[in-house]
């Protein structure tokens, strides 16, 4: 059971384009709940900075993530799960980020 809620979260995930995968990542480093056991500071730089070379929005304006559905929707999925859960998921997505 618990390797599936992974496994689902990864696919919506794999299916994102890298604005959404980069806008999740920031949603996570910056979370207080989540609990990340890697160097949240250095994940956010690295989110940051490829968001700010692909979207001008994020670059020039102050964004509501609140907005961008599919990302809420996965943020909904990663706060039901246990933190080991959690740091696979967001390992896969660190890496995922080209």
């Amino acid at each position: 059971m618990e390797e599936d809620k992974v496994k689902n979260v990864i696919n919506i995930i794999k299916d994102m384009d890298t604005k959404d995968k980069l806008r999740l990542g920031i949603c996570l480093t910056t979370s207080d709940w989540a609990n990340i056991l890697y160097n949240k500071i250095e994940m956010y730089e690295k989110f940051d900075t490829n968001l700010k070379e692909v979207d001008e929005e994020y670059r020039t304006t102050l964004i509501n993530f609140a907005k961008y559905k599919l990302v809420m929707f996965t943020m909904a999925k990663i706060m039901e799960m246990e933190q080991s859960e959690i740091n696979k998921v967001t390992l896969y997505l660190f890496n995922s980020i080209e």
